[in-house]
């Protein structure tokens, strides 16, 4: 009942409290910057050469501003925005009218899906192992040289060096195609589609599991490095403890505490790094699918994507709150 009480209720409030801040932020944020998506698509109509008498664009405009949710004032659209978000409903996208925006984020989600959560794991488990084994191993010639070259990649932003990774092995060595995925195509889950997938994604993954990995690896570095100086090392060191069980129980444990909580918090790099490696690969994911969302005004594709990314983080870190109890015993004894 302690554990509910001073725990699990106060939790619980901050993921709702986060989430209603969150999504009235990305409602506000849109409409502050004066841009209206109906006149953009008003003068694009109007670009193409057709004509409109004032009564058919007046009738256009309030059609289009039902269909968009920008129908009434502030507070309506507010109200109309959380029965849309309820109904799971965000209404038609602007640059690809009328698909639904619930039906693009089924076709692209997948895709992102794949490529993030399978490249942060690889990076997060690597960037872990390396970065810990070379903390404890710091003095070691081969852990220096490691974390030079570590050093060299870390700062390389993540468009350069898939732009790098683009020119060495898909037009010097023509071993991976250079991009263009088509989106679409039907999945048959045969060893010829999987093996297809692979190969357009294999350097998309790379250049975000080297980039991630080298985070992980600096951070994990540091940490081991002052946890091996803590007393309780030292005193299981002089007491005879074997190194691997050092390693593994005293060192490597404790140290991967703040990264299991990092791990969760990188959910957020999807409309960064992602962004930038997607745009380069020209892959089908959620990142390049907001950027073109953003550049257009489409509101309600911005919409959608921001929310499904606010339940998806805040879920994950409330998740990973409610089992930290399990990897931290210091939280269960208080």
């Amino acid at each position: 009942m302690r554990f509910v009480r001073d725990y699990l209720i106060p939790r619980l409030i901050q993921y709702v409290l986060v989430i209603f801040f969150g999504i009235t932020a990305v409602f506000l944020i849109p409409r502050l910057t004066g841009q209206d998506p109906v006149l953009e698509v008003i003068a694009q109509i109007q670009t193409q050469g057709a004509s409109l008498d004032p009564v058919a664009v007046k009738s256009l405009m309030e059609s289009l501003r039902e269909l968009y949710g920008l129908k009434g004032t502030l507070g309506e659209q507010y109200l109309t925005m959380w029965k849309r978000i309820f109904s799971l409903d965000f209404g038609p996208s602007l640059f690809q009218f009328p698909a639904p925006v619930s039906m693009l984020l089924r076709i692209y989600l997948p895709w992102t899906i794949g490529l993030f959560a399978t490249s942060t794991i690889l990076a997060w488990i690597l960037g872990n192992i390396l970065g810990g084994v070379a903390g404890y191993f710091s003095q070691k010639r081969w852990s220096k040289v490691l974390d030079a070259v570590i050093m060299l990649i870390r700062p390389i932003p993540h468009y350069i060096f898939g732009v790098i990774l683009l020119i060495l092995f898909a037009y010097l060595w023509a071993i991976f195609p250079a991009g263009g995925l088509m989106l679409g195509r039907k999945a048959v889950f045969n060893l010829r589609f999987v093996m297809t997938v692979l190969r357009y994604s294999f350097l998309p993954a790379l250049t975000l599991v080297i980039l991630g990995g080298a985070a992980w690896f600096q951070q994990m570095k540091l940490l081991v490095q002052n946890i091996k100086r803590e007393d309780f090392v030292q005193y299981a060191s002089a007491g005879g403890v074997k190194e691997r069980i050092l390693i593994s129980r005293y060192v490597m444990r404790n140290a991967m505490l703040p990264q299991v909580t990092q791990l969760a918090l990188v959910l957020g790099q999807v409309f960064s790094g992602v962004l930038m490696v997607e745009m380069v690969f020209s892959y089908p994911g959620m990142g390049l699918l907001l950027y073109r969302g953003v550049t257009r005004g489409d509101y309600n594709l911005v919409m959608g994507i921001t929310v499904l990314s606010i339940f998806t983080i805040t879920t994950a870190v409330l998740v990973l709150d409610l089992l930290y109890p399990l990897l931290d015993p210091r939280i269960r004894h208080r």
